[in-house]
């Protein structure tokens, strides 16, 4: 059965014994046939694939950030986490993001990448399960990120916590988890999030593009990822972020050699904010593309391991569901 998760803003009441959300109906948008078959055969894939403790038997499966993804997966259909076909595939996903969490310090893993997208994970799924868990275990891992950052000369992020330099997918990554974690109910500073802004902006040339370290030499899925950052921040009327789009709009075509998929997440994010007609525009494209690389199985394949592929190609088709509330205007 699947839930009738909220669209945002959702109705959120904080207590002090927990956390909860309404979960009212999305409008009642149609769904591409071509989606739906490709979703749930990717879902069946990622089901019939998962490890006993919860993660994915291949090169990056095992890592907190891609497990996170796929329990993203499961809840961007709208499946149920407590009593759907799917429960046990998210309850075990998010039992093995816990047992990786330190006890000391909240960290998730192994490099800030995982820590970011297995925090998103957990804000993610926070208020639509029962785990009591992930409560205490989300304010940790925000604590950790924000704790990093004022360690940071550049108040962004790079690959771990003492890390003294920045860059835009680390930073990028951290931010939508702030983002994600602050509309479930945990505080974020203001300030935290107008730092790592600040430090993305630099990143940002004046045709709009987005570098790596640096304003210069710029891709899109790095501009994607600065581009989503802002339309999240409520800051799609500035100068800065209407040049990003501009700069997306003649990349339509465009596919990452090295992350495909990474791209595709990302993008689709990116343009889904930004623009219904540029948004459907891709979308159409992205079907398409998606539909012709998925194997038999429901996977993806890519040199990242087909659990980090099929999830990130699930969530790229994800906005057409609209489901998460990371995914809602």
């Amino acid at each position: 059965m699947k839930l009738l998760l909220a669209a945002l803003p959702l109705a959120v009441l904080v207590t002090g014994s927990g956390f909860s959300q309404s979960l009212p109906r999305r409008q009642d948008d149609p769904i591409p046939p071509q989606v739906e078959t490709m979703f749930t055969k990717g879902l069946r894939y990622l089901s019939s694939t998962q490890a006993a403790d919860g993660s994915w038997p291949d090169r990056t499966g095992t890592d907190p950030g891609v497990v996170g993804l796929c329990v993203m997966a499961f809840l961007a259909h709208g499946e149920d986490p407590n009593h759907g076909p799917y429960a046990k595939n998210i309850s075990i996903g998010i039992s093995y993001i816990l047992g990786q969490q330190s006890d000391n310090n909240g960290y998730i893993g192994s490099s800030m990448y995982n820590h970011g997208f297995a925090t998103l994970a957990l804000a993610e799924a926070y208020g639509v399960t029962h785990d009591k868990r992930i409560a205490p275990a989300l304010e940790k891992a925000v604590d950790l990120i924000l704790n990093a950052q004022e360690r940071n000369p550049r108040g962004a992020w790079r690959y771990t916590p003492e890390s003294p330099d920045a860059d835009t997918t680390v930073t990028g990554c951290q931010l939508v988890a702030l983002f994600a974690a602050r509309n479930a109910g945990i505080p974020v500073p203001d300030e935290a999030l107008k730092r790592g802004q600040t430090f993305m902006k630099r990143c940002r040339s004046f045709d709009g593009g987005y570098g790596y370290t640096s304003a210069g030499s710029s891709k899109p899925t790095l501009t994607a990822i600065g581009s989503l950052t802002l339309s999240l921040a409520k800051d799609r009327d500035s100068k800065g972020y209407r040049a990003s789009l501009e700069y997306l709009k003649k990349h339509l075509n465009y596919r990452d050699r090295y992350y495909p998929y990474y791209y595709e997440y990302y993008m689709s994010q990116a343009l889904f904010h930004a623009d219904e007609s540029t948004w459907n525009e891709w979308n159409s494209r992205n079907i398409r593309y998606l539909s012709a690389s998925q194997s038999r199985d429901g996977s993806w394949l890519g040199n990242k391991g087909p659990s980090f592929s099929t999830a990130g190609s699930l969530l790229s088709l994800a906005l057409n569901y609209r489901f998460l509330p990371i995914y809602e205007k």
